[in-house]
């Protein structure tokens, strides 16, 4: 895996960034707070990139309000990462998960349009976070998520999940019946 590290100052204090390139030439990112090599029980959010919500605030979705909540959590500890994963629309890409919002428009819930566009409900990889975790001399993690197949993902590629913090945001109009999706279809926590 190779990478390149730089200093980043943000609005929420400084952090440093590292970018990662993957064995399929997939770029992935890093932020990372404070000293972490070698440390136990770190903080981590394993987010991965959606345009829709993170650069264009799409209220579809819950990803921006989940970023934001662990970019603040982050800012309020001595140490801690996020990790920004390339894996567009729980990995179809972006090109097919603006046709599954099409998909939704007509009713069929997240789960359904992926599924009809020959993908699984969820086909993300959460291995190259593993691996940027390892890199990074993580020993263990507590985790920000309310979903159980990334902290058994983790696990199963070589990293100890010393536990769980939920993550919280407020339901919009747009995205009530997106949220009971990942509840009910995908397994996630309703915390």
């Amino acid at each position: 895996m190779k990478f390149s590290n730089a200093k980043l100052p943000t609005r929420l204090g400084a952090f440093r960034v590292y970018a990662f390139v993957d064995k399929d030439g997939k770029e992935h990112a890093a932020l990372v707070k404070g000293n972490v090599k070698g440390k136990a029980r770190v903080p981590v959010r394993i987010h991965s990139s959606c345009l829709t919500g993170d650069v264009f605030g799409s209220l579809k979705c819950d990803c921006r309000a989940q970023l934001e909540a662990a970019l603040r959590f982050m800012a309020r500890r001595p140490f801690g990462i996020i990790v920004y994963l390339n894996q567009e629309g729980r990995g179809i890409g972006l090109y097919n998960k603006i046709r599954a919002y099409a998909l939704q428009e007509q009713g069929y819930d997240t789960a359904e349009a992926n599924e009809m566009l020959g993908f699984s409900r969820d086909g993300r990889d959460f291995g190259p976070a593993a691996r940027m975790l390892k890199f990074l001399g993580v020993k263990s993690v507590l985790l920000l998520t309310n979903n159980p197949l990334k902290m058994y993902s983790v696990c199963m590629h070589g990293i100890k999940v010393a536990g769980r913090i939920p993550l919280h945001t407020k339901p919009t109009k747009y995205n009530r019946r997106y949220l009971a999706t990942k509840i009910v279809k995908l397994g996630h926590y309703a915390d």
